[in-house]
């Protein structure tokens, strides 16, 4: 062990004997009777394994026993690290310095005791793949428009945080099969059949319902979310992002963002593959990051689709319509792109730091509804009559 104080966290003296690590309460611990052995704090920078800092320590007055139990202290205060030497030494001193707060960052977080060097070698061997559906002549991203601002800034997050592969780009959309757009019309038709139980109303059957119509005929607004299947992702970054239609064959991508609004048959293509997928969009003033399609496991962009056409006899209609149509403009501004970009990357890293499956977005929306600036989540269950629970990771 080469112990180290936990990058980030600054010693500051309370008083003449006590030592604090850390400003914020909610990480730093405080140390008494440090007067004679302040010594030992400045020795602690990863340059030295445990027996030479000990006898370092010695040097500078501090007897073997004080210095254990302060490293003890230290360690149980989660303050202490085991600098990642064996990580950094595989990092060009600019990479080092460029990630230096990723690993602080990290490792305070997660509360890891290596420095963030496992969480790093993670990073590192991700693939991901961002596709911006925005683009109806099948471009790429257009940094002027919402949906490509959104995915470059999804791919400079992620490749400044040391994702190893990150690559925009427009995905194939192979034509659906007959079965299950078929297999959603008839669904639609049993379920809008169906009316609900009277006096239960969800959050979900409120943003999902069709709207107000006034008596003259005019359509009233609501104040409710859109819960679609509305699919978004992002993409870009400075040096580290490649660009290309569809992904070499010899790299499958461990998670695909899917930016703004794909044809169905995108998803269905990725569920089918088994490769997991986030959507994220921002259109109306209302950004959306979610579902995170975890195939065979979670509800996927279609489940979406079968549940609004439960409760909204018209979506089938309107969801024909979006394939050929786009808002324009989309409303969505700087701020909230920058919060739906900045929010997904959230998420990704999430997946790949611990897995999919912790991810706040793993079967449920993120949504975030101006002028409210408060991110609030919707849960989604697979839909029975979908087609996607006969695919599986």
């Amino acid at each position: 062990m080469r112990p180290a104080l936990k990058s980030g966290l600054l010693p500051v003296w309370r008083d003449r004997e006590t030592l604090q690590i850390g400003i914020d309460p909610r990480r730093a611990i405080a140390l008494s009777g440090m007067g004679q052995a302040a010594a030992v704090i400045g020795l602690l920078d990863g340059s030295r394994d445990r027996d030479q800092l000990i006898a370092a320590a010695a040097l500078a007055g501090v007897p073997e026993a004080a210095t254990e139990r302060i490293l003890t202290l230290l360690a149980a205060g989660g303050v202490l690290d085991d600098f990642p030497a064996a990580t950094y030494r595989d990092l060009s001193v600019t990479a080092r310095a460029a990630l230096a707060a990723e690993l602080a960052a990290t490792s305070l977080a997660r509360g890891d005791g290596d420095g963030g060097a496992r969480t790093l070698a993670r990073r590192r061997a991700a693939v991901i793949g961002i596709s911006d559906g925005s683009m109806p002549d099948g471009s790429m991203p257009d940094v002027g428009t919402p949906g490509g601002r959104i995915a470059r800034a999804v791919g400079e997050i992620l490749t400044e945080a040391g994702v190893g592969r990150v690559r925009l780009v427009q995905w194939p959309a192979p034509e659906p099969p007959p079965g299950p757009a078929a297999a959603l019309g008839r669904a639609e038709a049993r379920a809008t059949s169906q009316p609900a139980a009277p006096g239960k109303t969800t959050a979900a059957s409120r943003a999902a319902a069709p709207p107000k119509t006034t008596a003259a005929g005019g359509t009233a607004s609501r104040k409710t979310t859109a819960g679609g299947t509305t699919a978004a992702g992002a993409t870009t970054a400075a040096g580290g992002i490649a660009t290309g239609r569809g992904w070499p064959p010899s790299s499958r991508p461990d998670l695909v963002v899917l930016v703004g609004r794909h044809r169905a048959a995108v998803a269905d293509h990725l569920t089918k593959a088994g490769i997991a997928h986030l959507a994220i969009s921002a259109v109306e003033a209302i950004g959306i990051v979610g579902p995170l399609v975890l195939p065979g496991r979670t509800a996927c962009l279609r489940c979406l689709d079968y549940a609004r056409a439960a409760m909204d006899p018209a979506w089938p209609l309107i969801l024909a319509q979006l394939d050929r149509r786009r808002p324009d403009p989309p409303a969505c501004d700087a701020v909230l792109s920058a919060a739906v970009a900045a929010h997904a990357a959230a998420q990704v890293l999430t997946a790949i730091d611990v897995a999919p499956v912790a991810s706040a977005a793993a079967g449920g929306t993120l949504e975030l509804v101006l002028p409210d600036w408060r991110w609030r989540r919707r849960s989604w269950s697979r839909h029975p009559a979908c087609l996607c629970a006969g695919h599986s990771t």
